[in-house]
């Protein structure tokens, strides 16, 4: 039978890596271009898998993720709140009378509030002149002395348990020098005289002597002030 009658055969074709023994045999100068082919593919497909090649440093990605430290942002949210919190209860405290930094932050942490927050409020209020107790013990020495008559002695104390510092206190206490002190304890002595006529002499002294060492005047303030009180009146038995 002739080659060209007789039957057709199908072409082979051969899978990656495999080779009939025919073309196996002898050497050959060429290489097989799909020799290795497995291992070559090997680390495309482990990395299609999310995997890692073999010797790749395990901690690369953990050293390129960020770290966060800010805030959050709840926590802010909550330091602004007790501010403003702050700052309603200080300016509704300072609207009704003048009050020393230890007087306010009494009443702020009174209102629960962090020290801290009471602290920053009391440095703000400061710094804009809203507390100041060098003024303050200014203003209480000349009202109270011209208004109320106390004595030195009365307001010193008055500013001591508002925790109005010794040297704010002095610096105030120089707007009333000895003169001052006197003149005016007399002037309470004798306008409390005239209400002391149906006492005799004795127990006007004391009633007077009381009267003027509670309002903060010295024993010596006190005596001359009587004196001068009782001057005219020293003859009498009883007033009129």
């Amino acid at each position: 039978m002739a080659s060209g009658d007789g039957p057709k055969l199908a072409r082979v074709t051969y899978l990656p890596g495999v080779t009939p023994d025919s073309m196996q045999q002898g050497p050959s100068s060429e290489s097989d271009p799909t020799e290795n082919a497995g291992d070559a593919a090997l680390p495309d497909f482990v990395s299609f898998f999310g995997g890692k090649e073999q010797g790749a440093s395990e901690d690369s990605t953990d050293s390129e993720v960020p770290a966060t430290s800010a805030e959050p942002e709840s926590a802010t949210r909550g330091n602004t709140r007790r501010e403003v919190r702050a700052e309603n209860v200080s300016m509704h405290a300072l609207t009704r009378r003048g009050m020393s930094r230890w007087e306010l932050g009494k009443t702020l942490l009174s209102r629960e509030l962090d020290e801290d927050v009471v602290e920053a409020e009391l440095d703000r209020l400061e710094g804009v002149g809203l507390i100041n107790d060098a003024a303050l013990a200014e203003t209480f020495v000349r009202t109270q002395h011209d208004r109320k008559g106390l004595g030195r002695g009365a307001i010193t104390a008055e500013l001591r348990r508002r925790h109005v510092d010794q040297e704010h206190i002095d610096a105030a206490l120089e707007q009333v020098d000895d003169d001052d002190e006197q003149d005016r304890a007399t002037e309470l002595a004798i306008k409390r005289a005239g209400q002391l006529s149906s006492y005799d002499l004795e127990t006007a002294k004391r009633r007077l002597h009381g009267f003027l060492s509670r309002k903060g005047y010295s024993s010596g303030v006190v005596r001359a002030a009587i004196d001068e009180a009782l001057s005219a009146r020293s003859s009498g038995v009883r007033f009129r």
